[in-house]
């Protein structure tokens, strides 16, 4: 495989393609070597247009999504950022090369060891990795300018909205199959915040997500 003959299909093919066309943004895919985050048996899938197995339920996202939510999030400089899910890295990658800190938390131990290994690998020195369950949350370094959900939640918790910093944007998927939607909130007031979808897509739940109540007979 031509690595960077594949990459570069990637950018032009699906990404831009996707409305993403900020230079920075751009400019990441092609420094951050995607290849090298995925898990070793499906290296030749690291530029396709599909979610990549992680194991258990855990997926990498597609790249045309993972450059849509970093555009739209809008990472600074100065931004704390917290992740929920690190999975292989990759999207903790792209997000410290753009802001000041990534908390990245990982219920699963077998994922944290291989995203812990794939950031040291490439020297990322501004993500703090945690492990634990942050699908409700993680306090301990809020507030936070931006905060990404690596999994679906069906319902949104408010913790989260009470750890977003005045300003700040959350990415999450939110729903249940088959309608899910990929969701901006921006925060406008404390513990308040205004909703954009910006497109539809399914992806597998965090563990522990918070779920709406069942009817019971």
């Amino acid at each position: 495989m031509n690595l960077e003959q594949a990459r570069t299909n990637m950018v032009e093919q699906q990404i831009r393609t996707w409305e993403v066309l900020d230079p920075d943004v751009l400019d990441l895919l092609y420094a951050v070597p995607r290849e090298e985050f995925v898990p070793p048996q499906h290296r030749a899938l690291a530029f396709s247009d599909l979610q990549i197995p992680l194991g258990e339920q855990q997926k990498m996202w597609e790249p045309k999504m993972e450059a849509r939510v970093l555009q739209a999030l809008a990472v600074h400089k100065t931004d704390r950022v917290l992740e929920v899910g690190t999975g292989s890295g990759y999207l903790t990658a792209l997000l410290a090369h753009r802001a000041a800190q990534v908390v990245s938390v990982e219920i699963d131990p077998r994922l944290a060891a291989f995203g812990r290994a794939n950031l040291e690998r490439h020297g990322v020195d501004n993500v703090i990795l945690e492990a634990g369950d942050a699908a409700r949350g993680w306090p301990a370094k809020a507030p936070y300018q931006v905060i990404v959900l690596g999994g679906s939640t069906p319902l949104l918790p408010r913790a989260f909205l009470e750890q977003l910093d005045a300003g700040g944007r959350l990415f999450a998927v939110v729903g249940e199959p088959p309608a899910m939607s990929a969701r901006l909130l921006t925060c406008t007031a404390p513990g308040a915040c205004r909703a954009t979808d910006l497109f539809e897509t399914v992806l597998a739940p965090l563990v522990n997500c918070e779920r709406p109540p069942r009817f019971r007979f």
